[in-house]
């Protein structure tokens, strides 16, 4: 596995509550402890978020009280604050070399929306190669967790997403390992059902051979 020239884009991604965040904290903190980051040669992103415009869009895909939203409408909303984000942080840190670490990005629409409204894999793609301009992640580390326990780690309370009912995020968990099935290259599946370090252990086995050397 060899990453695009230009930078690293490695994504977190997996059901509610697997560890998400926690995993690419500590993949970055890793990375800055070694010296990797001393120059500014990591950036660590949040998706949807991370710019103004994305967080506002952010805040309207989950929020509760959107209870009417049409699938189609969610899934481009997440596309066009996957595009600011691209275009203003993204792209511009990959061009000049660095490491990007992003909690969640396309994977997530093609689990969590595929199938909603009549949607595609091939829709979704269409409308990914768009917003992102064609750049897709060198890996993408699937934190895998049973629906009922990544649930049960949501303690506060559920936004609109996490709201919907337990067999939509059993489909969504059978969404991701079907990608991780379909593009071994790219994707690591780990088991996220373990303490924080020990599935960092295999997040960095997974992620060392496209860094160069950082963070050993």
């Amino acid at each position: 596995m060899e990453a695009t020239p230009g930078g690293t884009f490695i994504v977190f991604d997996g059901t509610e509550g697997c560890g998400k965040s926690t995993q690419a904290r500590m993949l970055y903190d890793r990375l800055s402890r070694s010296g990797a980051g001393a120059v500014g040669q990591l950036l660590l992103v949040r998706d949807p978020g991370t710019t103004r415009i994305g967080e506002q869009v952010r805040s309207i895909l989950l929020n509760p009280d959107h209870a009417e939203m049409n699938m189609r409408c969610e899934m481009l909303l997440y596309m066009a604050a996957r595009a600011q984000m691209m275009a203003e942080t993204v792209l511009p840190a990959l061009e000049a070399g660095k490491v990007v670490v992003s909690d969640r990005f396309v994977s997530s629409t093609l689990a969590y929306q595929l199938g909603g409204d009549g949607l595609t894999a091939a829709d979704i793609r269409a409308a990914a190669e768009t917003a992102i301009r064609g750049r897709w992640p060198d890996l993408t580390v699937l934190l895998d967790l049973p629906a009922e326990e990544s649930l049960a780690r949501v303690s506060r309370a559920k936004d609109r997403i996490e709201q919907r009912p337990m067999a939509y995020h059993q489909r969504v968990r059978t969404n991701y390992l079907a990608q991780a099935e379909a593009d071994p290259a790219r994707y690591r599946v780990i088991d996220a059902a373990r303490e924080p370090a020990a599935v960092h252990e295999d997040v960095w086995r997974a992620a060392a051979p496209l860094l160069g050397g950082r963070g050993a």
